[in-house]
This record gives structure tokens, C-alpha cells and sequence, in this order.
């Protein structure tokens, strides 16, 4: 097989030997549908001639027992089908879902789960009765060469008859494509708009931006609404016009056996034969017809799978590499948000060995939260390199990297599960590293207080968890399984003073483990803890020096007069609230 083959080219050539198998099937299926005209033959032209009813009642045993078959190799027809469509589910899904995920990434914001609809989609139409009609169209030709051996005209009115439906296909095709690929771009935008309105319905509510988004959701709805309709007025009234006109060809061709059986050139066994034969001969046609909607969608999906998987080429399996001890270093990595041009990152070059704490500190725009993200591979680089115990961290596979680093991102997002399958990353839980982790972030007494404390589940959209709680939850997850590397971005922006005590410990204990940390803030308390001070303006790399405590003291002040929002954003005033008996409360 062609190595060069598109993926999913490559998994329904995979499925050929079941839909050779199946056009087997279809072989004798429409052999056997011959039967019915034969019967209407020997019935017409020897029972009623001879009025044996010996005949008649072996005809019809034969006939039921040869239908009985066929209606057996359809099932087994239909369930192959339906097999091969899961095989191709299966067989697809996973590599589709890492597609998915990997142009998440590289397209921060446009996230959606468009493609595992896509496959749906595809599947029940390869798992449906519409595909059927495929498998019999090369009958028709057969069809219209028996019953030119009944008679040549009748040949010839099937053939012209068939000419006539398959122009009306073409009609249909021609007419309905741009319609329903355009309805079908309107409806993944409409769902992507959606989504994001329901991933932040706190935001909308509170300030009542309901309607205006609803009105552009429904501008969007509508203009599907309305590709669609026309889509749909346009195939129906050719389905319906399909439909009319196989009924009057088979219609028709009585009219023709009559004036043929007038004039002895046919038996009436043969007018009756024709008609029959003739409907089966148009059936595939009409069927192709009516199903032609769903062949559309089926092919827009294929075409949309076809894209992302050739666009997001799996990933090529690499070597296992050695642990890493957690020394970083950054040779002249310039880097940008995936999808931009310009670099927010310039010509950044740093060495920090194991065990070190660094401080990111620098205004709003410098591109700290840009740097945490290069430093642990999310994002890519544009030049240079970023290398993890002297490996460029890009020749990691990220599920052997994942486990030795730990992240806690400025938004934080917990799943759905209990709190300590989230701690464990939804790997195999480890009760002792859950217990560690929770304790290390000093978030183990308030788990201890949940209603069912370690197995309580939680929502990703909140529950019953307050941001605090949620932000401590996200540490004990960064630090589940003693990572040799933490990036941690704001971990201190909705944590009250018992929180930020819990931080500060947390620090000290991952000081004497040798943890290297990376850790933005601009909190002095923080600050005061830390090794070196990196330094970011405007993307470039002002300073990287040892912390000397009136600096780091000065460094801060500065950072909180530029920024003061994340003082207020921490603790709502700049004066610490009184401690609460507990870490914190749940919120209601």
C-alpha cells in the first residue's frame, strides 16, 4: 500500500475486503430480484395457459423460499455495513481526537469538536441504506439488457428512461452543492459561536450582553436556516420529480407491452416481467436521489477529516529519553502565540540548572505568559531552541515528558471527575502522590472538608468549588508525581493570605526537593523566595540576576505601581483579609 496515501483514504482501503464482500452481496441480491419477474412470467404465460395448479404452488414455494434468501443476504448486507462503519469509527477516532486537540493548540480560540461530528456523520452514512444504492447501480445496465431480450424497444425505453433520472441527479447535484456546503459553513460557524457563549454564560449574564450575542447567534442560525431551506426546496422538488417519473416510465412501459402483446410481438408474461424489471432497473437511480442530502454531508465531512488529518500529521514515534533533572536553557528562542507573525518573544537566551526558583517579572504585554508557555514546549518557537537537561524540549513525546513537569496557567481548568482524579491527571490514581501533592500545596484539610473529600466530584464549569479552591487544586495537579520542572503563571491571583501562606510553604518544600520553578509574580512575598529574577520588556530580556532582597523588594514595588490589578484581583483591597478558620469556604 502507498505509505503517501491520505489517512483516511488509507482506512477505507483498509475496509475493501468487507465492501468486496458486500458487493458479493449485492451480486445475488439483485440476482435474486430477477425472481419476482420470472415468477410474473411463468404465471402469466404457463399457470394461466395450463390453469395447473401443481405449477402455481411449486412457483410460489420457490419464490417465497428465494425471497426468504434474499432477505437474509440483505441483513447480513446491512449488518457489514454497520460494521465496517465502527471499524472505520475505532480505527479513526483516536488519531482524529489528537488531530483535533493538536490544532487546538495551534490555533488558540477556535478550538471545536466539529471533526468528531464529522465522523459521525460519516459513519452513519457508511453504516445507512443510502450507500445501497451504489452497490446496485451496476445493475442497471443488466436490468436494461434483459429487458432488451424481451424486446428492443423495451431496451431502449428503459435506457432513455434511465437517461432521463440520471439528468435529473446531475440537476440535483449541480443545483444543491453550493447551497449545502455553504449551509453546512453557517451551521459550524453557528455552533462555534455557541459554544462560546456557553463557555462564558457568567460573563453575559452579569452584564447582560444576552441579546446582542443572541442576535448574532441568530443572524448566523438564520442564514443556515436559510441555505438549508433552499437546499432542501430544490432537492425535494427534484425527488419528488424523480419519484413521478419512475412511477410513469413503469406506467408507460405497460402501455408499451400492450401495444406490443396487440401486435404478437410480446407475451403478456413479458409486459408484466418488463414493468417489474423496469422499476428495479430505476430504483438504484431514485434511491441515489432521495439519499443525495445525506451523500452531500457525508462528502463535505469526508473532505473537512481529509483536511485536518493531512494538515496535522500524527506525530513520528521517538526514542525514550533519559528522565529529565530540570536544568533549562534557551538558545536565542524568538517565539509568537500560535497563528501570529510577529514575535513577542526576541532573541531570549538563558541558562538555569536544576533546582533553581526564577521569578518572571516584567509590565503587562512583555510576554511572560508567552515564555512560561515556550518553556514547557506548548507553544512552538520560530528560532532557537529550549532545552530541558540539554534536550530540545520539541524531541520530547509529550506523554514521557508530561509527567516530569508540572504547569499551573493564569486560567485555570479543572474536568469532570472527582478532585482526586484531577490531582492525578486522570492517569492511575496514586493515593500516596495524591496525598503528597494535596498536602505540598497546603489544599489537603480543605479537601478533607468536601462532602466526600478526595472522591467529591467537580464540575469544569465550577460547582461547588470558589476560584481560590479551584486555583490551590490546579497546584496539587502541577505538582502530582514530583515534576522536576514547575511553571507556575499567577499562582497567587485568587489566593487570600492563607493561601499565599500555603504558596510561600509550597516554594520552601520544593526548594529542598531540588524542584526547578519558574513562577510569574509580581507579589513581594513571592518574590522574596526566589533564586533569580528574569526580567521581560517588551518581549526582550532586560535582566537575569541573582535576587538580592533590595532589589527583588524594589523589582516588586514597581511591578504592582504598573500593575496594580493583580493585587486587586488577588485579594479584591490591597490590605490582607482576616484568615478564615479553614483555607477557604466554598462559595455558594
Amino acid at each position: 500500500m502507498n505509505e503517501t496515501q491520505p489517512e483516511l483514504k488509507k482506512a477505507l482501503i483498509e475496509c475493501r475486503r468487507s465492501f468486496l464482500f458486500i458487493l458479493l452481496f449485492s451480486f445475488f441480491i439483485n440476482l435474486l430480484m430477477l425472481a419476482p419477474s420470472i415468477y410474473m412470467l411463468q404465471v402469466y404465460d404457463r399457470v394461466i395457459t395450463t390453469q395447473s395448479t401443481e405449477t402455481l404452488l411449486m412457483l410460489t414455494l420457490v419464490v417465497v423460499y428465494l425471497f426468504a434468501i434474499m432477505g437474509c443476504l440483505d441483513g447480513v448486507r446491512s449488518r457489514m455495513l454497520v460494521r465496517i462503519s465502527n471499524r472505520l469509527d475505532n480505527q479513526l477516532s483516536p488519531r482524529l481526537y489528537q488531530a483535533t486537540f493538536r490544532r487546538a493548540l495551534a490555533t488558540p480560540g477556535t478550538a471545536s469538536p466539529q471533526p468528531l461530528s464529522d465522523l459521525t456523520a460519516l459513519r452513519q452514512f457508511i453504516g445507512g441504506n443510502a450507500l445501497f444504492a451504489f452497490f446496485d447501480a451496476p445493475w442497471i445496465p443488466i436490468y436494461i439488457a434483459i429487458l432488451t431480450l424481451f424486446h428492443p424497444l423495451f431496451g431502449l425505453f428503459a435506457a432513455v428512461a434511465g437517461l432521463v433520472l440520471l439528468t435529473v441527479a446531475w440537476i440535483n447535484e449541480k443545483s444543491t452543492q453550493g447551497l449545502l456546503d455553504q449551509a453546512n459553513r453557517e451551521h459550524v460557524l453557528a455552533q462555534e459561536l455557541a459554544t462560546s457563549n456557553l463557555r462564558n454564560a457568567e460573563v453575559i449574564q452579569a452584564m447582560g450582553m444576552m441579546p446582542a450575542l443572541g442576535q448574532r447567534w441568530a443572524h448566523r442560525h438564520q442564514e443556515y436556516l436559510a441555505h438549508q431551506s433552499r437546499a432542501s426546496d430544490r432537492a425535494g422538488a427534484l425527488t419528488n420529480l424523480s419519484k413521478t417519473l419512475r412511477i410513469l416510465f413503469q406506467s408507460l412501459i405497460l402501455g408499451l407491452g400492450a401495444y406490443l402483446v396487440i401486435h404478437g410481438s410480446l407475451t403478456g408474461g413479458m409486459m408484466i416481467a418488463g414493468s417489474i424489471l423496469m422499476g428495479r432497473a430505476l430504483a438504484p437511480i431514485d434511491q441515489m436521489i432521495g439519499s443525495w442530502k445525506g451523500f452531500v454531508g457525508a462528502r463535505t465531512a469526508y473532505a473537512r477529516l481529509d483536511s485536518l488529518l493531512s494538515t496535522t500529521p500524527s506525530e513520528p514515534a521517538r526514542m525514550p529519553l533519559p528522565p529529565p533533572t530540570g536544568a533549562v536553557a534557551l538558545d536565542a528562542v524568538i517565539a509568537a502565540p500560535p497563528g501570529a507573525r510577529l514575535p513577542t518573544l526576541h532573541d531570549i537566551a538563558f541558562a538555569c540548572p536544576a533546582g533553581e526558583h526564577v521569578a518572571i517579572v516584567g509590565p503587562s504585554a512583555a510576554g511572560k505568559s508567552t515564555l512560561a508557555r515556550v518553556l514547557l514546549g506548548i507553544w512552538p518557537i520560530q528560532h532557537g531552541a529550549v532545552r530541558l537537561s540539554g534536550t530540545d524540549v520539541a524531541q520530547w513525546p509529550r506523554e514521557r515528558l508530561g509527567p516530569h513537569v508540572g504547569y499551573l496557567p493564569q486560567d485555570i481548568e479543572l474536568f469532570n471527575g472527582t478532585i482526586a482524579e484531577n490531582i492525578a491527571r486522570f492517569g492511575d490514581v496514586d493515593p500516596g502522590e495524591v496525598l503528597k501533592a494535596a498536602q505540598k500545596a497546603g489544599v489537603h484539610d480543605m479537601i478533607l472538608h468536601q462532602p466526600s473529600g478526595y472522591d467529591t466530584p467537580i464540575q469544569s464549569t465550577g460547582g461547588v468549588l470558589s476560584g481560590g479552591q479551584r486555583q490551590r487544586l490546579g497546584l496539587a495537579r502541577a505538582l502530582y508525581g514530583a515534576p522536576t520542572l514547575v511553571v507556575l503563571d499567577e499562582p497567587d491571583a485568587n489566593l487570600d493570605a492563607a493561601g499565599e501562606q500555603a504558596l510561600i510553604d509550597c516554594l520552601r518544600q520544593l526548594k529542598r526537593e531540588g524542584t526547578t520553578v519558574f513562577v510569574i509574580s509580581h507579589t513581594p512575598m513571592i518574590l522574596e523566595h526566589v533564586d533569580r529574577v528574569l526580567t521581560l520588556k517588551e518581549g526582550a530580556l532586560v535582566s537575569f540576576a541573582p535576587a538580592v532582597r533590595e532589589d527583588v523588594q524594589r523589582a516588586a514595588a514597581q511591578a504592582v505601581a504598573r500593575a496594580p490589578s493583580v493585587r486587586m484581583r488577588a485579594r479584591g483591597r490591597d490590605e490582607p483579609r482576616p484568615r478564615p478558620p479553614y483555607p477557604e469556604t466554598p462559595s455558594q
